[in-house]
């Protein structure tokens, strides 16, 4: 259930991120490798995922999030402030409303770090609100054996995104 509780929140908290940040103009991340690691206030290790991007994978990633966003959101308010993002989304998760405020500093080129809190009214899965640290850091090119869109989750499982999006369509 914890393991649940953490994907769902997961995907809350990058709903948010990407819901505030598709509002403005902001930079691509730069194509390469980046380790993106996740902590949550449940109780959870952090989670670490190296994803291999490419223009055509930040742009894929950015739509089926802000697609995800459009339908489970009925709110959202961004501004940009310096190298910062700042915004605030309703909601919803199951029967659960969930209430995000997002701040998001960035230098696209190097780094990134969000901080999103959210509110679960009713609780979702026992929990009433949550913290999510997000720090990506760009390390460098691909490897050999990486093609854009390849994911490596944090159990070693190899997936891309790319394939996943085949498969749903």
């Amino acid at each position: 259930m914890t393991k649940q509780l953490g994907s769902i929140v997961l995907l809350v908290a990058l709903m948010a991120v990407i819901a505030g940040v598709s509002a403005l103009d902001l930079p691509k991340r730069k194509s390469g490798l980046w380790d993106i690691k996740t902590r949550t206030s449940a109780n959870r290790p952090v989670q670490t995922i190296q994803m291999c991007i490419d223009q055509k994978t930040d742009n894929m990633a950015k739509q089926m999030f802000e697609s995800r966003a459009r339908e489970a959101c009925s709110e959202q308010q961004t501004r940009r402030e310096g190298n910062k993002i700042v915004g605030d989304s309703v909601c919803k998760i199951g029967e659960s409303i969930a209430t995000s405020h997002t701040v998001l500093s960035f230098d696209f080129d190097r780094a990134y770090h969000g901080e999103i809190r959210t509110k679960f009214s009713p609780p979702l899965m026992g929990k009433s609100e949550n913290l999510t640290l997000i720090d990506a850091k760009w390390t460098g090119p691909c490897q050999a054996d990486q093609k854009p869109g390849d994911m490596i989750m944090p159990n070693g499982l190899k997936i891309n995104i790319h394939e996943m999006q085949q498969q749903q369509q």
